[in-house]
């Protein structure tokens, strides 16, 4: 009986060597183990020794492989057909053949898929030998995710795990004829009729190569008119697959800053002006179609500015803009930004020059504003939170006015309050790779202080989950960061559960950071945060010297409270109570000492005790103790004892004075009765 595999993987490969070896190796020596994969492999005319080296593995390892040789198709497209034609597993994964796998990386997906039910899953990848990799949709794990709410879309190869039945489903192969971006097609379609999308982020799943010899064929195809003609498909894909809308213009996006922008690089460079001022006059056809105001309004500004000087038919101008893009992109410098009062523009070219007319818009990146930040330090102290670190707007001249506020917004009601900091200054800050010196921050730093028993109206900030922002304001440009995410190493990722004291009250406030993002929030009034759970009893026992007397000890994980705050609580019939403070022993560690001398006859519930507002507090019941048991002692001459009880899972003391005739009499009948 054949078994199904899990996985086939489909690698086609010409001239591959000598990258093919590590490319099968990897996949042979997988985790997920041999008996679950099956590799179809695809030498597309070589002239090489890509035949026999494939011819190799499958002899190393009998049943593994599926070796075929056919002649040079020419693209990618035609080899993943014929592995696809002859693949078995539930799930296929294609594979290039100068590139390579994680060891667990079909493990890992494979997990992904079938836990979440999912069609297609991406995996981290990683550049080798300086090649780029997509990055922005692998920040975080996504269980399960679609192309209008995550960035996978901007990931078109089909580099991925894919369920074999979504494709055959839909008689879905690669298309022939292109040697270039052929695989968007597939890909996009996939994506738009998966039931499910999974991203597999927290592991380095496939590794992308740049080969020495120049061979990779995305970078050594030339000319626009391939990309041209997919940039046309996929456009006519998305029109007909998704309405017009948000959604919509999102996948345009992707295909209008990235596809258009490499087609243009190839025009530039096209040596025919026949055929350049054609292929031209295609994009700007393309974009009097398929380019609403929605759309410009959303990409980015040299898309934007790509996109005017076409539609205006400026050819020269688009040449120009592309060699000085290609500038900025090999010494990695962007142009500067320029602030006038509430809006801010990209120095891009032909910004206000009078000869061009270009409107201010088409620079506009108010909304786009890159952000840098870092907390340093955070934490609550005598009911003041205090904050550092730095945020600035990137390549804004420090010249302009700028300031800084700490934003504390609540989650459900939307309540703010905003807070002045005080500059601390960063002269290091742009010296780094990223600006080169260009653009430097001196004075980017603040310090923050909030008393929160004072934050509002001089009263106490309400309870709520207060989710922590930084406003940087240039002139009258602001920008809200959400602050927390990066962070020194040194900051406490732990959740900090602090007691403030606010005159004769307390309160509770937790410095915490949310999940998936990694945010700083202050939970004031204990919405996700108790305190009572930082309160732990270790034991009880009664003192050795002194039988009246019951020792407590303990330890607490609070990041802060008041002095002499916590005590050990005995509560007594009628709301009577007794509290005796502990005393530290160490790091969070306590004992107490507590006396029953003095204690009225009746039953007395012990507890850990913080209090807390309106004469309320945190208590921590001490629950029953097996090894501890009654207790007797004299006071002022008086026989006195301490019985140990359970009630509810706590530990309660019954308290009285020993019947002195009645123990009399019970022991001589004891006695009497040993006689006997």
């Amino acid at each position: 009986m054949t078994t199904t595999p899990d996985i086939s993987v489909i690698i086609g490969a010409y001239n591959a060597m000598p990258y093919l070896t590590k490319t099968l190796t990897s996949v042979v020596e997988q985790s997920i183990g041999r008996d679950r994969l099956e590799i179809i492999t695809v030498n597309d005319g070589s002239t090489d020794g890509t035949g026999k080296e494939l011819e190799r593995f499958a002899e190393e390892y009998p049943g593994l492989f599926q070796v075929f040789h056919q002649e040079n198709s020419g693209g990618p497209s035609a080899p993943r057909n014929k592995g696809l034609d002859h693949a078995r597993g539930r799930f296929v994964f294609f594979l290039d053949a100068d590139d390579y796998l994680g060891e667990e990386a079909l493990e890992r997906m494979l997990a992904m898929a079938e836990k979440n039910k999912t069609d297609v899953v991406l995996g981290k990848m990683k550049g080798v030998n300086g090649r780029g990799a997509p990055a922005s949709m692998f920040v975080r794990n996504q269980p399960r995710t679609d192309v209008f709410n995550s960035r996978v879309y901007w990931a078109l190869n089909p580099l991925k795990l894919i369920r074999r039945e979504l494709i055959e489903k839909h008689k879905l192969r690669f298309p022939l004829g292109y040697k270039t971006c052929e695989d968007q097609l597939f890909t996009g379609m996939l994506y738009l009729k998966a039931d499910g999308i999974s991203v597999v982020a927290d592991y380095d799943c496939l590794y992308i190569v740049k080969r020495d010899d120049g061979g990779n064929i995305t970078t050594s195809t030339r000319g626009a008119d391939s990309r041209i003609k997919v940039l046309e498909l996929m456009v006519d894909l998305v029109e007909k697959h998704v309405p017009a809308g948000p959604d919509r213009d999102g996948l345009m996006n992707r295909h209008l800053s990235i596809d258009m922008f490499h087609a243009l690089i190839h025009l530039a460079r096209e040596s025919d002006p026949e055929l350049q001022r054609k292929n031209y006059e295609q994009l700007r056809a393309l974009l009097e179609r398929s380019y609403p105001d929605s759309l410009k309004a959303r990409v980015n500004a040299i898309t934007r500015l790509r996109g005017e000087l076409i539609q205006r038919g400026m050819l020269q101008e688009s040449i120009e803009l592309e060699k000085v893009d290609r500038r900025h992109r090999s010494s990695g410098e962007q142009p500067g930004i320029l602030v006038e009062g509430d809006r801010a523009y990209t120095l891009l070219p032909f910004f206000r020059d009078a000869e061009r007319g270009i409107p201010d818009e088409i620079y506009d990146v108010t909304a786009a504003l890159q952000d840098r930040h870092r907390l340093d330090s955070v934490g609550i102290e005598d009911g003041v939170l205090r904050m550092t670190g730095h945020a600035y707007l990137r390549r804004v001249p420090q010249d302009v006015p700028t300031s800084t506020e700490l934003v504390l917004r609540e989650r459900d009601t939307k309540a703010e309050h905003r807070f002045p900091t005080t500059v601390v200054a960063t002269p290091e800050l742009g010296a780094g790779k990223e600006d080169a010196g260009k653009y430097r921050y001196p004075e980017a730093g603040f310090a923050a202080e909030v008393d929160l028993t004072k934050a509002v109206d001089g009263g106490r900030l309400p309870k709520g989950l207060w989710d922590v922002f930084v406003a940087v304001r240039v002139e009258d440009v602001v920008k809200e960061i959400r602050f927390g995410h990066k962070r020194l190493p040194e900051v406490a990722t732990t959740p900090q559960t602090y007691v403030v004291a606010d005159g004769e009250e307390n309160f509770a406030a937790a410095l915490y950071y949310t999940q998936p993002y990694s945010n700083l929030t202050l939970d004031v009034g204990e919405n996700k945060h108790k305190v009572a759970d930082k309160l732990r009893i270790e034991g009880t026992r009664w003192s050795t010297r002194i039988p009246s007397q019951l020792e407590v000890s303990g330890s607490w994980k609070l990041a802060g409270m008041p002095a002499g705050a916590l005590g050990v609580r005995l509560e007594g019939d009628g709301g009577r109570s007794v509290t005796v403070p502990v005393t530290p022993t160490g790091d969070s560690a306590f004992t107490a000492s507590v006396s029953l001398e003095g204690l009225a006859t009746g039953s007395w519930t012990v507890s850990l005790w913080l209090p807390s507002q309106h004469g309320k507090g945190w208590s921590k019941p001490v629950g029953p103790q097996s090894a501890l048991t009654n207790t007797r002692w004299i006071s002022r001459g008086v026989p006195r004892f301490a019985a140990v009880a359970k009630k509810r899972n706590k530990l309660v003391l019954r308290v009285g004075r020993v019947a002195i005739v009645k123990a009399v009499l019970k022991r001589l009948k004891a006695l009497t009765s040993g006689k006997r």
